[in-house]
């Protein structure tokens, strides 16, 4: 089953809310879905605390020498594994990129994030290395976007992605009040009250756009249409 690898070694780049979201969306389409919390600051743990009805599995206490392990077992029983890593280059992100389906990269518009997810990109061609004949496919997508205007700098940053030749989502996760909420409120996207949290609807609406071009990716790579750059 794919392991859906979401990894930048800058911490703020949208990861947790990235592997949040779009495990919600693909549980609310039928799907079972685990998340992998090895963020050490376990905000995905912390959210599976609350009383939300949309139930998944969240495993914690994931260590270098664990979550190998924990990626396989999880994957046995599961549709899509998510992993949500540290915002850091470790050997821990390493191991987990290993066992990857897919690595989703999240990045903001800026030169900062922009630089640190090359060294994402950096990191999964060093395990490529060292696995020998494994291609670790990976898509770039941008977080925290306006959902009204491209900025000139977010537009700056896709060419450059994209004169790099670098693959990269259609859809970007918006920036959108309701992907904060599920975190204060640990409550799924469809169970916030669209009367207290602005744009909910159309929270909902990007995110299943997301998920849509997710699974389309996953597709495409597991019938052999990702080669090897």
């Amino acid at each position: 089953m794919p392991v859906i690898v979401v990894a930048n070694p800058k911490g703020g780049a949208g990861k947790s809310t990235l592997t949040l979201v779009m495990a919600q969306t693909l549980k609310r389409m039928g799907a079972s879905v685990a998340i992998i919390d090895a963020d050490p600051n376990q905000p995905i743990a912390d959210w599976r605390r609350g009383n939300s009805e949309c139930d998944f599995s969240v495993v914690t206490d994931t260590k270098e020498s664990t979550i190998i392990r924990q990626i396989k077992d999880q994957a046995s029983i599961n549709q899509f594994v998510f992993v949500d890593l540290e915002g850091t280059a470790s050997r821990l992100v390493s191991r987990a990129i290993t066992q990857a389906s897919l690595v989703l990269i999240p990045l903001q518009a800026s030169g900062v994030d922009a630089r640190q997810a090359s060294r994402a990109v950096e990191l999964i061609h060093e395990e490529e290395e060292a696995l020998g004949d494994r291609h670790i496919p990976f898509r770039i997508i941008l977080t925290r976007t306006s959902p009204i205007i491209r900025t000139r700098i977010e537009k700056e940053i896709v060419s450059h992605i994209q004169g790099a030749g670098l693959p990269m989502f259609r859809n970007a996760l918006n920036e959108r009040q309701a992907y904060k909420a599920i975190f204060v409120r640990r409550c799924a996207l469809n169970e916030l009250d669209p009367k207290e949290v602005n744009g909910l609807t159309e929270a909902i609406k990007n995110a299943g756009e997301v998920a849509d071009e997710l699974v389309d990716v996953i597709a495409d790579i597991e019938r052999g249409g990702e080669q090897a750059a």
